[in-house]
């Protein structure tokens, strides 16, 4: 395996990863035990505010589709079998 692509796999994995937490943790009753820890009231209620969290939840999603879309064009680069040894 190539370094090039051994990277860009391990960017995959990141992106379904971060993405995936990114969907389900500001809606999760870790995050709200989590913010009210934040001594400073006006960053708490923002934090908690459902319209930050829905930020945060498109932000995952955009890396669970950036993942995707790495994934697919990883897959279809893949050279056929017998390569170019036509031309």
């Amino acid at each position: 395996m190539r370094l090039a692509t051994m990277v860009q796999v391990f960017f995959i994995i990141y992106c379904f990863e971060a993405g995936f937490l990114l969907l389900i943790a500001p809606w999760s009753p870790m995050w709200d035990r989590t913010v009210m820890q934040i001594s400073i009231p006006a960053l708490r209620m923002l934090f908690l505010h459902p319209t930050l969290r829905g930020g945060f939840t498109g932000f995952g999603l955009v890396h669970v589709v950036w993942g995707f879309h790495d994934l697919a064009a990883l897959l279809l680069r893949r050279s056929p079998p017998g390569g170019d040894a036509g031309a």
